[in-house]
């Protein structure tokens, strides 16, 4: 191996430290956002209850979070009371539920049993090319449905015939 790719190596949490460094969201910051961009496209605004009900965390856990991400312009927020999104909240939380999206269709369409939880884990780490890429390859087969069907018949045979390699 060359240096130049040694010194491209870093953990899974070196990466997230570098994004961060490079003020980037991190990831936990990714799924608040996008939760958020959620409810709020249907409700206009959320709360802090409500928001941590739904993530599975603490209400202070939220709070914090909120307030961090209404320091960086993507809320809007009062304490005890309502949250909402800037433009540029809206604009980066549909990106990402644009991404999740993307991510879990594709996952779903090369049959992966758990695709919500895998999006989960990987969709923080996909670059704005590879879901363009990811998109388009589903649009590629959604209007060349000859070619989806051999995809889809030589993923089935080559189950058949044990090709599919186990972890």
């Amino acid at each position: 191996m060359s240096d130049s790719i040694v010194s491209d190596f870093h953990t899974s949490r070196g990466y997230q430290i570098l994004r961060w460094q490079g003020g980037q969201l991190t990831s936990s910051m990714e799924d608040y956002l996008e939760m958020i961009y959620r409810i709020c496209a249907k409700n206009g605004y959320t709360r802090i209850g409500k928001l941590s009900a739904i993530l599975h965390i603490k209400p202070s856990s939220a709070s914090k979070m909120i307030c961090k991400l209404t320091d960086m312009g993507y809320l809007r927020y009062s304490r005890y009371e309502i949250i909402q999104m800037t433009e540029s909240g809206k604009k980066v939380g549909s990106y990402l539920l644009s991404r999740h999206n993307t991510t879990e269709k594709f996952l779903e369409f090369i049959g992966s049993q758990n695709a919500f939880r895998e999006t989960e884990l990987i969709e923080h780490s996909l670059s704005p090319e590879t879901v363009d890429k990811l998109h388009k390859l589903l649009e590629f087969f959604r209007v060349n449905p000859d070619v989806r069907n051999s995809f889809e018949q030589y993923i089935a045979s080559s189950k058949k015939i044990g090709k599919t390699p186990v972890p």
